[in-house]
């Protein structure tokens, strides 16, 4: 095998190269050939090239022997090793995107195997940049990151926020430091022409949620002079811009006493306190509240975290988006839109469109769809890594029968 660069070989069992050749970039644990090359021989995070069984080098990535995902490809054929140089590339070529989408420094800069960077994911809030390795090869090459990062963007700091659950398949803890820099108390992200504070260290991922703008965009013509219910509301991000375009009156609930506390602070900042009010309470909870109460709204937002964490959880959480859309609708006015969001990968659209429709059926309600959401195109799609594809949603008017 000729190599220009100098890493171990993982070879892959026989006719298990056919699914990377086909553009997807992970190998799993069994498609390994331990015999050539035993996986307890790696280091977590470290280089190596990914071989195919007949000797022909595939592509250059890291390897963490303790994960079912075990190696992930960073770069084709052999001439690039995991350095500076790439993730540059790697970094320059996602922010050309990022600059024809967005005319303001707030968005996903870089959004994982979608933009050829494995477990790396960065979001940029102006002159910060958020970070999040979740997995070992990443958190291996954090120097380089922040280099990379350093060159491209030239931001005033980088922070590391490395808490995401997947972690732990991969053997890392949990942490949140400043690479480098002088961050802000508070970041800031403009979004429709609304102002939020973000917490970055203690809040939600990586303290926003871009994947959900461009829906967040298409709300316009639903909520003028409406009364709006934003639930699982986290910093207000639906409610409060559902109140800048014309809603007369928006009620923001979420679990969460520091997302309440910024979703006013955001309400206030804006001049829109009047017309915003923030409720600490269980979703659930508020809404079988509100229908005891025969308290209407008309529309209903849904934005809930996801129900469907592993594939085994698909029944139960199924059963969860059924209970949630069909109390939304039950305190829907009689010609309602609802917004019901899933960022469940598990959870199929067709599956989140049968909560939807097994709920109004239930209460004798019909539901016409109105437009299917998908996330922000700051989080492309990799048509050859499922995977990638996560969040879907609808906005449907609900009908009674009659």
């Amino acid at each position: 095998m000729n190599q220009s660069v100098e890493y171990p070989a993982l070879y892959l069992k026989r006719g298990e190269d056919a699914r990377l050749r086909a553009g997807h970039l992970w190998v799993f644990s069994n498609e390994v050939d331990v015999a050539r090359s035993p996986l307890v021989d790696f280091q977590p995070g470290e280089p190596c090239v990914v071989v195919a069984a007949n000797d022909k080098p595939i592509g250059v990535g890291y390897v963490n022997p303790r994960s079912l995902i075990c190696a992930r490809l960073v770069a084709r054929g052999v001439e690039h090793p995991l350095d500076v140089s790439l993730l540059t590339l790697r970094l320059q070529v996602a922010l050309a995107l990022r600059e024809r989408l967005h005319t303001e420094p707030f968005y996903r800069l870089l959004y994982g195997e979608s933009d050829g960077v494995p477990g790396l994911t960065l979001d940029r809030f102006d002159d910060v940049i958020v970070a999040q390795a979740t997995t070992a090869g990443i958190e291996r090459l954090k120097p380089q990151v922040e280099a990379a990062v350093q060159k491209v963007i030239k931001p005033r700091a980088l922070i590391w926020k490395n808490d995401a659950g997947v972690r732990a398949l991969e053997g890392l803890i949990d942490y949140a430091d400043i690479a480098f820099g002088d961050p802000p108390g508070a970041l800031h992200v403009r979004e429709g022409g609304v102002e939020f504070a973000v917490d970055a260290i203690g809040g939600q991922k990586t303290g926003w949620f871009y994947d959900q703008r461009t829906n967040r965009d298409a709300l316009a013509p639903y909520v003028k002079g409406t009364r709006v219910l934003d639930m699982f509301a986290y910093l207000g991000a639906w409610g409060l811009r559902a109140a800048a375009v014309g809603a007369k009156e928006v009620v923001c609930v979420d679990a969460s006493a520091s997302a309440v506390k910024l979703i006013d602070d955001n309400a206030a900042r804006n001049g829109l306190a009047d017309c915003v009010r923030a409720e600490r309470a269980d979703a659930f909870d508020f809404l079988k509240d509100l229908r005891e109460r025969r308290e209407h709204f008309d529309v209903v937002i849904l934005d809930p975290p996801a129900f469907v964490k592993r594939r085994k959880d698909l029944k139960e959480g199924a059963l969860a988006y059924h209970r949630i859309n069909e109390l939304a609708m039950q305190v829907l006015g009689k010609d309602g839109i609802l917004v019901t969001c899933s960022c469940s990968y598990h959870m199929p659209r067709a599956g989140l469109l049968d909560a939807v429709q097994k709920g109004a059926r239930h209460l004798d309600r019909n539901v016409q769809v109105l437009q299917s959401l998908q996330q922000s195109p700051d989080h492309p799609v990799h048509p050859a890594i499922p995977e990638t594809d996560y969040l879907k949603g609808f906005i449907c008017r609900v009908l009674p029968t009659a």
